[in-house]
């Protein structure tokens, strides 16, 4: 559980020798985008450094990081010796958990975080804090969250299914469209006998109509095995305003398009 503190966050502004600064264990394993770094260098060169790091005394002439990996990775890459930093009061300390929550958070926000990081940083902070409060903090909807947390959180009797009932990325899947477990296990137990591709349709048909009937969903599967697959050729611009979309919706690009697709010939009565 997080601490809570009754006193507002405090801190004071100084210049301490970057040597000082250590980071926790979990954070030095973290592998950083070196070509990020490198732009964000290149930006507090030319601008100056806007947002200081946060830190915390931990002990004589030492501090902990709390906040702002990043900066101070790009600020050794300037070769600084001092560097500002806010450091916090005594009344307002953080523990080492809430510390590593705060980095994650500020981390999980920046350009480009890959799908692997965003997941165990997910997972780290539904650990933590649990994950109504988790996708909260991070701005996500509970199924963009979840859609992120990918199988770890995936509740148990859902992953006793997996492998003899179900795979993996159906598990998954399924959660993520159905948060109630036991209707969940009753769909689980339902499509364990159809094939892999009509799984797989089942499951697309259920995200698309997560309120329709087993009947209704196997004649639309049915469907589905029919449908052609049609490409589509997008220029670069709008290539990317797609990447980004399905990155804040927390869907494949693939999904994206096809959702997108359907629901305009669903408003066109298609």
């Amino acid at each position: 559980m997080a601490k809570r503190y009754r006193h507002p966050i405090a801190y004071r502004l100084r210049e301490i020798p970057i040597r000082q600064i250590k980071i926790w264990s979990d954070a030095q394993a973290r592998k950083l985008d070196k070509s990020g770094i490198a732009d964000l260098a290149k930006s507090i060169k030319s601008e100056g450094l806007q947002n200081p790091p946060m830190v915390q005394k931990n002990g004589k002439n030492s501090y902990l990081l709390m906040s702002g990996q990043r900066r101070l990775a790009a600020l050794k890459r300037l070769r600084s010796k001092k560097i500002p930093v806010l450091v916090l009061t005594r009344k307002t300390e953080y523990e080492l958990q809430d510390a590593k929550a705060a980095s994650v958070i500020e981390n999980i926000h920046r350009k480009n975080m890959n799908v692997k990081d965003m997941a165990a940083a997910c997972s780290f902070l539904a650990e933590k804090m649990g994950k109504s409060k988790a996708a909260q903090s991070l701005g996500m909807s509970m199924s963009t969250f979840k859609k992120y947390h990918g199988f770890a959180g995936v509740p148990e009797k859902l992953k006793d299914l997996v492998p003899k009932k179900i795979s993996r990325d159906q598990a998954t899947k399924l959660y993520l469209i159905v948060p109630d477990i036991s209707k969940a296990l009753k769909i689980a137990h339902r499509i364990s006998g159809l094939d892999i591709p009509a799984r797989k349709r089942y499951l697309e048909a259920l995200w698309y109509h997560p309120n329709a009937s087993p009947k209704t969903l196997m004649k639309k599967i049915r469907s589905l095995s029919i449908q052609q697959n049609i490409s589509l050729k997008l220029s670069k611009g709008k290539s990317r305003g797609l990447g980004t979309q399905s990155r804040r919706q927390g869907l494949e690009p693939q999904e994206l398009a096809n959702k997108i697709v359907s629901d305009w010939l669903k408003k066109r009565g298609y």
